[in-house]
């Protein structure tokens, strides 16, 4: 029999951890841990995939995500009993743009859950990875990150505060020679539970297909994931159009 491999989830409610966690169990032998912040929604994933693949061995765990204390504490208990194989850090929220201009604490939570709390998860993790040079770990930002625009320039900036985050910590594995492997995942517009109010349906790429990705870039160690692909050129393209162009696009 296989050895299982582990897994931790955060933000495992997430559509697109789910997905890739249906992924990894039909692939292998697995022992995942789904981390989230609404038992209910937590309880709700975790029987569907119980039902999918009655021999899942899963574990269930709920926290404060924005405090940094009880982040630290439950990691580092964690790696008491458990090396983690692979990490994928998946939660955020997608803000109402309007309201976070005129509402600070809109805006300082969109940025506290969409960037300060990723952050907080991954160097805590990275810090036990590089301790026993094991382990490969994802996180997920959005090509919203690669140019700001006016529809949505508090979330992208704060996804583009993960990538630069990303960057650094791959320079520093890097210079480490450490076997631990970072993927930065760059998704498109995805069709979750966190898009249901966009009006771009039709052009929302599926979130199984992007787990699919996500799954075979981790296996890889691929340090960049654009998914759906073409998103790669579409933003190369967006990045390099002068200011002086883009400011007349209303986007």
């Amino acid at each position: 029999m296989s050895k299982k491999i582990k897994i931790l989830i955060i933000g495992a409610t997430s559509t697109i951890a789910e997905h890739c966690a249906r992924q990894w169990l039909k692939q292998q032998p697995c022992e995942i841990i789904l981390c989230s912040r609404n038992l209910e929604k937590l309880q709700r994933v975790s029987q569907d995939l119980k039902v999918r693949y009655p021999e899942a061995e899963l574990h269930l765990k709920t926290l404060n995500f924005l405090d940094a204390v009880e982040i630290e504490q439950y990691i580092n208990t964690l790696y008491q009993h458990h090396t983690i194989d692979i990490a994928l850090i998946a939660h955020g929220v997608l803000p109402d743009q309007e309201k976070c201009q005129t509402n600070l604490e809109s805006c300082q939570y969109t940025m506290q859950v969409n960037a300060i709390s990723p952050l907080l998860f991954t160097e805590t993790i990275i810090k036990h990875m590089i301790e026993k040079d094991h382990g490969k770990l994802a996180i997920i930002s959005s090509v919203a990150a690669d140019r700001a625009r006016k529809s949505n320039y508090i979330y992208g900036s704060a996804k583009a505060m993960i990538d630069k985050y990303i960057q650094g910590l791959q320079h520093r594995l890097a210079l480490l020679h450490s076997s631990v492997d970072v993927t930065l995942v760059k998704p498109g517009p995805t069709a979750t539970t966190m898009t249901l109010g966009m009006t771009s349906k039709g052009k929302l790429a599926s979130a199984e297909d992007v787990a699919q990705d996500i799954v075979q870039a981790i296996q890889i160690s691929k340090p960049t994931l654009y998914t759906p692909s073409k998103w790669r050129l579409l933003m190369f393209i967006i990045r390099h159009i002068p200011f002086f162009l883009f400011k007349k696009i209303d986007i």
